[in-house]
């Protein structure tokens, strides 16, 4: 009986260090408050409608008549996709499952971006996922140009309160003339909200959304202290649950004025985001937010005294 006691203990004692394991090398992990999903409002869509390969055809892989894509990193190349149309303001979304094992210096990034037009004075809306660094998890970052306002990074990460390998889990950029909105399972991490102070590095532009994954050792992992390791590729990310919802500006030139997205004011404005409901948080979405920058962001550049001298002047009023 004694030994039967002891072995209970054994196994009581193992299996708790386990979890202690489990957690120490993700960090502490919270339940997420229950949010609005904004992601039910609007469409899905196949990637072969609403996108297109941009590089590396080899290692996109379509799957289900298109409503998956799988984009892979290996020795031979990165590769990505990106929007058949530009949109100015809108809903972008996309379920994600990131790669597995060691992955450091893989970056898989969805992101709005306009710099094959506007060279010298592009915006772009990033999210980056940043791969596994010796044990620790995937980090994920958010970051903002405006204008080309490229020497003053705006990066924010955090640490994310799930697996991001096991299972799907949606990625969410809103855009309007309000705010700029970054959402993970449609809890907001991060708002940028439009003000005078932002107005400068606010993006103006239309733009074209992307999904891409690629070798980032030279900047991703402290300067290229820990490359790639390509004895664990390929690295394969699917993609799921697609939804592009803005204002197209398929045939616009320079000429063409934003405000052609907003002639009506009414729920079947051209701007499917430019309603009352999207001007500001919820008070729900709000509880989200905080909880998400209280518990798991861990760099903000508003905080990063060392890189700046001056803040930005956004920071004084954020």
């Amino acid at each position: 009986m004694a030994f039967l006691q002891e072995k209970f203990l054994l196994f009581c004692l193992v299996t708790f260090s386990g979890f202690l394991l489990r957690v120490s090398s993700r960090g502490a992990v919270y339940r997420p408050p229950t949010i609005e999903r904004l992601t039910d409002r609007f469409p899905r869509i196949p990637f072969t409608q609403g996108m297109s390969t941009l590089f590396g055809t080899s290692n996109v892989h379509l799957k289900n008549n298109g409503s998956y894509a799988d984009i892979i990193l290996d020795k031979t190349s990165g590769s990505g996709l990106v929007s058949k149309n530009k949109y100015y303001h809108g809903f972008f979304s996309a379920s994600i499952k990131l790669p597995t094992g060691f992955t450091s210096g893989v970056v898989l990034a969805f992101y709005m971006s306009n710099a094959n037009l506007f060279p010298h004075n592009h915006d772009e809306i990033d999210f980056e996922l940043l791969g596994f660094a010796k044990r620790r998890q995937w980090v994920l970052q958010t970051n903002m140009y405006g204008n080309g306002s490229v020497k003053t990074g705006r990066e924010e990460k955090v640490y994310l309160w799930f697996d991001p390998t096991q299972q799907f889990h949606q990625y969410t950029i809103l855009w309007n003339k309000h705010h700029i909105v970054f959402l993970v399972d449609n809890i907001p991490v991060r708002e940028v909200i439009y003000n005078q102070a932002v107005s400068s590095v606010y993006p103006s532009k239309p733009m074209s959304l992307y999904a891409t994954i690629w070798d980032a050792s030279e900047w991703a992992t402290s300067g290229g202290k820990y490359p790639v390791n390509y004895k664990y590729a390929p690295f394969v990310a699917s993609l799921a649950d697609l939804e592009i919802v803005g204002c197209s500006m398929q045939k616009m030139n320079s000429s063409n004025s934003a405000s052609e997205c907003s002639k009506s004011a009414t729920l079947s404005s051209l701007d499917p985001v430019d309603g009352e409901e999207y001007a500001s948080l919820s008070k729900q979405q709000m509880v989200g937010l905080n909880w998400v920058r209280s518990k798991h962001m861990y760099y903000s550049y508003c905080k990063d005294t060392t890189r700046y001298k001056v803040m930005p002047a956004e920071c004084s009023v954020q």
